[in-house]
């Protein structure tokens, strides 16, 4: 795994200028005469994402970034480090006072600038480096990129290498690494122990299901994450289209999202008895695989009648929430690419969330502001509760109708957490589909930097 790093401050950085569009002449006013020249001969306007490499006397002396407007920085995410591939090999460091908002975007977006998915082919080395600007808690910094790059190598990691298996071999690398726990209970071990539907789910691979169940800590509040690890889907009996199994490796992205969390709270040691459940499957067609009109029982008791078997996730994170509501944490996230709905309700870049906590909601929010992570609340809409009622069973896993996918399968999950509210869970895409800055195409964390802020905020910290 690629591990991000800031530049060493003794290395005799060059300076870098973070410029507003309005800012550029009274910028200038600092420059020689030749320098300004130069600027004026490049057509430097501070625009976003412009760069202007300066010369001196010995090769290069300073380099500008433009930083745009207010506005175009509000349409374009981490839009301070959109220059970051036209700035020359080097290290780098900031020559003037920015405001601390704009220090920790620049640090975090350049660090998330740098990652490569070199696994099967080589890529260019990210050849700029920065050194951690004033003010900036550099070992946060780097804990939540390191994160990212841990939840986009899992996305990004084809499913001939990322089954079950090696998901526990990563979720074992990352316990082993921080001095946690790992428990895995696998294939019929799964029955024997109450865990129902993620064997049923699972059963029809040849790569048997698990349940990762990984601990960290021994004092503080209470934090479990519970992420889907569907290794691939293939819809199962209802089999896919194939333009919709053509992404289908980022189906276990939720494992990757909670995993990457993980990281940054132990990275930072973070005062918290952490605890983090994976339901790791895949979801195959054979002779055994489950059928539609099945009816299932999970761990809470509670029937479901399976009315499509690609609707899979849902089952498999209801055994691992109800084991996690047995013994009720102080805070409970679940973490899923589950439905195509919440796609089309926000589009890729936004990662909805359902709460019934408004104290959580509150701290998500703040965290998604400062972090540049944008996510979007989404109701627990009670009156949708029929929808997911079939009759024949407590539950229905694929209401009909097409109406409000991704609050019904919320209000699914909610029903196997009874012991708290503060409970989230968010149904993310976890996957860029153009780059774009700090985020090259691929698999994407969405969410986690919000919630790694929040946690410590509504746990009181």
């Amino acid at each position: 795994m690629q591990h991000p790093s800031f530049a060493d401050p003794n290395d005799g950085a060059t300076p870098l200028w973070i410029i507003d569009q309005d800012q550029v002449e009274t910028w200038k006013t600092q420059l020689t005469l030749d320098q300004n020249a130069w600027a004026d001969a490049n057509g430097f306007s501070g625009q976003l994402g412009q760069v202007c490499v300066l010369p001196g006397d010995q090769g290069i002396a300073a380099v500008a970034l433009g930083a745009g407007t207010v506005q175009s920085r509000r349409r374009r995410r981490f839009g301070v480090v959109s220059g970051y591939a036209k700035i020359p090999a080097g290290s780098y460091a900031l020559a003037h006072d920015a405001a601390p908002d704009v220090a920790q975007e620049l640090a975090l977006g350049w660090l998330l600038s740098e990652y490569r998915f070199d696994r099967y082919a080589s890529q260019s080395a990210a050849k700029a480096k920065l050194v951690c600007p004033a003010g900036v808690d550099a070992k946060r910094s780097l804990a939540m990129a390191a994160g990212e790059y841990l939840t986009r190598d899992l996305i990004n990691t084809p499913s001939s290498d990322m089954g079950p298996s090696e998901l526990e071999t990563a979720t074992r690398a990352l316990a082993d690494a921080f001095g946690a726990a790992l428990k895995v209970i696998q294939g019929d071990d799964l029955l024997a122990q109450n865990f129902p539907m993620i064997h049923t789910v699972g059963r029809a691979s040849n790569r048997a299901p698990r349940l990762l169940d990984m601990t960290w800590g021994d004092t503080g509040p209470t934090v479990t994450l519970v992420g889907k690890g569907v290794c691939f889907d293939t819809g199962g009996l209802n089999i896919k289209p194939a333009g919709s199994m053509g992404l289908m490796k980022k189906d276990m992205g939720g494992a990757a999202h909670v995993l990457g969390l993980a990281h940054m709270i132990m990275a930072t040691q973070m005062p918290v008895r952490l605890r983090v459940l994976i339901p790791a499957v895949e979801n195959s067609i054979s002779s055994n695989a489950y059928r539609p009109q099945d009816i299932l029982t999970s761990r809470k008791g509670l029937t479901v009648e399976i009315n499509n078997t690609d609707a899979e996730g849902r089952l498999v994170l209801a055994d691992a929430l109800a084991l996690a509501d047995e013994t009720p944490p102080d805070l409970m996230i679940c973490m899923a690419t589950l439905t195509g709905a919440a796609r089309v309700a926000v589009g890729p870049d936004l990662a909805p969330y359902y709460t019934d906590d408004e104290a959580l909601n509150a701290a998500i929010v703040a965290g998604a502001t400062q972090m540049q992570d944008p996510v979007w609340r989404m109701p627990f809409h009670d009156p949708y509760e029929a929808m997911i009622e079939p009759g024949i069973a407590d539950l229905d896993n694929a209401p009909k109708g097409g109406f409000a996918g991704s609050i019904t399968a919320a209000l699914f999950l909610r029903r196997f957490v009874t012991s708290t509210d503060r409970f989230v869970h968010f149904d993310c895409y976890g996957w860029q589909p153009a780059a774009a800055p700090a985020r090259p195409k691929g698999g994407a964390g969405q969410g986690t930097r919000a919630l790694f802020d929040a946690i410590p905020k509504v746990l009181g910290l």
